[in-house]
């Protein structure tokens, strides 16, 4: 298979926040002919996310956000609700859940469960994130979280029923795809029927 893509030129665009480069591949369609193409690559990174849930009380621990790029999509107030989730910075995926979730939801967990490896957006940003689900308790809570300030996070921790965040989905307030994930995989473990 990479037979068919060579790549001819790399372009930075641009490598503060993040990496984008520009790719000129050349490319053999599966009929053999070959064509040019142009891609800008975003790149910062691997990372990984985590759905706290508390059987006990059948609440999840959520954040929500700014986020530029859905306040520009949307025209809305760009504050998305969202699972803990942080880019890798050397750490494994496991220790990165559980950093995050200390930092962000100001909680120590417990019992983290991989779910699934996945791109979130393959056609042009090279991150995978790995999707954990995890157990908490209020005993187990450290801080207030909230992340940290000198990394422009301003985190609000959101502590509700599994069943509301469920009706979140289902009418669209909560639409990022890692969280979207997680709570289909939260209500297959529980082995609820679909809303």
């Amino acid at each position: 298979m990479t037979r068919r893509v060579r790549i001819e030129k790399v372009e930075p665009l641009s490598h503060n926040w993040v990496k984008l480069d520009r790719y000129t591949v050349r490319y053999t369609r599966q009929d053999g002919t070959e064509e040019t193409l142009m891609r800008e690559v975003h790149d910062h990174g691997h990372g990984a996310g985590v759905l706290p849930y508390d059987a006990r009380r059948g609440t999840v621990l959520l954040v929500r956000q700014f986020r530029l790029p859905a306040h520009l999509a949307e025209g809305g107030d760009g504050f998305v609700i969202e699972a803990c989730a942080g880019l890798l910075d050397g750490d494994s995926p496991a220790a990165c859940a559980r950093r995050e979730a200390e930092e962000e939801l100001g909680f120590s967990i417990s019992g983290l469960r991989h779910m699934a490896t996945t791109y979130a957006t393959p056609g042009c940003v090279t991150e995978r994130i790995v999707l954990f689900l995890a157990d908490y308790s209020h005993e187990a809570r450290i801080s207030e979280g909230g992340g940290h300030a000198h990394e422009g996070e301003d985190i609000e921790v959101l502590e509700m029923t599994f069943d509301d965040m469920r009706g979140m989905v289902k009418d669209g307030r909560i639409c990022d795809a890692k969280t979207v994930m997680l709570s289909l995989f939260l209500e297959r473990e529980l082995g609820l029927p679909p809303l």
